[in-house]
């Protein structure tokens, strides 16, 4: 099935429960797709790595604004961004463990020869297209410079 057509039974699921935290979230997803698919031009399906990447992107836009809340102390706005990127984040593969992110570093790094932080570039460009879908850029970054600087 289809991301989209996911999305539309989770939204009649929720409808029906009246749950509007996961209601609006929803919404936004679909919305989001919506607009990428009529930017690429054509009515075809976006590719999963596309829906992927979108969907990681309104995970990532509600954390950080969870995060500024939380820092001027609006937690009573913060909750509920929290619990739409908690909604979004069930569409998404399962993310890797930061143990996993540093093994899966290690071994490019092995394979590849790399050392010091002048091929962190090179090595971020494989390690973001090997685990994308599975972990974010934030965690991968950390894991390369960890991994370079020892």
């Amino acid at each position: 099935m289809s991301l989209q057509a996911e999305i539309m039974d989770a939204i009649k699921a929720a409808m029906k429960s009246k749950d509007t935290v996961s209601l609006e979230a929803l919404r936004a997803v679909k919305s989001a797709l919506l607009l990428a698919q009529t930017e690429s031009g054509a009515k075809e399906e976006l590719s999963e790595e596309d829906e992927i990447k979108l969907l990681q992107k309104l995970v990532k836009q509600r954390k950080d604004s969870a995060a500024i809340y939380i820092e001027q102390g609006r937690q009573d706005l913060a909750d509920p961004e929290i619990e739409q990127a908690a909604v979004i984040e069930k569409f998404l593969p399962a993310q890797l463990s930061e143990a996993e992110v540093e093994a899966a570093v290690n071994k490019i790094i092995a394979e590849n020869g790399f050392s010091g932080m002048a091929d962190m570039g090179k090595v971020m460009g494989m390690a973001s297209k090997e685990l994308a879908g599975r972990a974010d850029g934030k965690t991968i970054s950390i894991a390369v410079k960890k991994s370079l600087t020892n």
